[in-house]
């Protein structure tokens, strides 16, 4: 999970083109309270689509490169209104004073370096919105690509024996990669397991959302402690930040808990403490999917392999994402 700019594609952990150049600072405080006094003036009783293109251009002045995406999603929230709604109705319908209060709070959130998925409690996932707190990492783009390895190999695992398949997902956080999988799966049993209660209750909300929460049992666990098995796909998106990477996060991602992204000295002890496991609680012919930090594939795929598990034709044992750094790896136990 490393922060510098030579690894800006990692895992959406990475300095992004959306980040302000310039955080707001506690000095600058009363040029803040005086800029919103005026935002609050011009904004109440405006029009949505002009607030909207104010919002825009202060955000694009600011660096944030998804200037134009955030401030709908951040006048969206304010209103309370879908997409749709707003493209009906931005030219007619005015910002009330209350509104405008609470689209400031947000405008200022953003401007200061806070993703808008933190500040709206919501983040797109394979289709699907998921809500995310404090207690759980913002899902990343490029961790959808697990999700589409996964799918892949549906056909292979249902072929494993007659029984519903169990998919566990270690690490769930805010459920995004077993939620996923089990609404594209529906003849599936899925088990989540964290450390975090917290996180959990996000897995278990999640999971009730999009309608998979009988499918689901969730288990508060250090990684697979309390697994027996047999599990047919065993997936993980594990913290993979070195210590002294800690120490110089991006703006953005300081917003993400430090139990999902610290991974001891080296970056690998989370998938250590997998390695241990992984081959005991799959079933013959089982799959695992971890995604993986860039540069650390291979060192990965070297510790599983030693652990017990092998490639197999059906997927490379390493999967490139777009920017061409190994994301995930696809091992599998030896067997049927």
């Amino acid at each position: 999970m490393p922060p510098q700019d030579q690894q800006q594609q990692d895992r959406g952990r990475q300095v992004r083109h959306d980040m302000p150049r310039q955080p707001l600072r506690p000095q600058r405080q009363h040029g803040q309270e005086h800029r919103m006094q005026g935002w609050l003036q011009r904004w109440s009783g405006q029009s949505l689509a002009d607030v909207r293109h104010e919002l825009t251009s202060h955000l694009r002045t600011a660096g944030i490169g998804t200037a134009a995406l955030d401030a709908r999603l951040l006048v969206q929230q304010a209103t309370g209104l879908s997409h749709a709604c707003l493209i009906a109705e931005e030219r007619t319908r005015r910002l009330t004073t209350d509104e405008a209060r609470i689209l400031i709070r947000m405008a200022v959130r953003r401007l200061q370096g806070e993703p808008v998925s933190r500040i709206i409690g919501l983040r797109a996932f394979f289709g699907r919105d998921f809500v995310i707190s404090p207690d759980v990492l913002d899902p990343r783009p490029e961790t959808e690509l697990l999700v589409e390895a996964a799918l892949k190999l549906r056909p292979h695992v249902e072929a494993l024996h007659d029984e519903s398949p169990l998919l566990c997902d270690a690490g769930a956080g805010s459920g995004c990669i077993i939620v996923s999988l089990l609404a594209e799966w529906p003849a599936a049993q899925g088990m989540a397991l964290d450390i975090s209660a917290a996180a959990l209750a996000i897995t278990r909300h999640n999971a009730a959302r999009h309608g998979v929460a009988e499918r689901l049992h969730c288990v508060r666990a250090n990684w697979l402690a309390p697994v027996r098995g047999p599990v047919d796909l065993l997936v993980s998106n594990p913290p993979y930040l070195k210590a002294a990477e800690m120490q110089c996060l991006p703006p953005e991602v300081r917003h993400d808990p430090a139990l999902a992204l610290a991974a001891g000295e080296d970056g690998f002890a989370a998938y250590r403490a997998l390695a241990r496991k992984a081959a005991d609680v799959l079933r013959p012919g089982g799959w695992l999917l971890l995604e993986v930090g860039a540069g650390q594939a291979e060192e990965v795929r070297r510790m599983f392999e030693q652990a017990g598990l092998r490639p197999d034709s059906l997927l490379p044992p390493i999967l490139h994402d777009l920017a061409g750094i190994g994301r995930v790896v696809a091992l599998r136990r030896d067997g049927r």
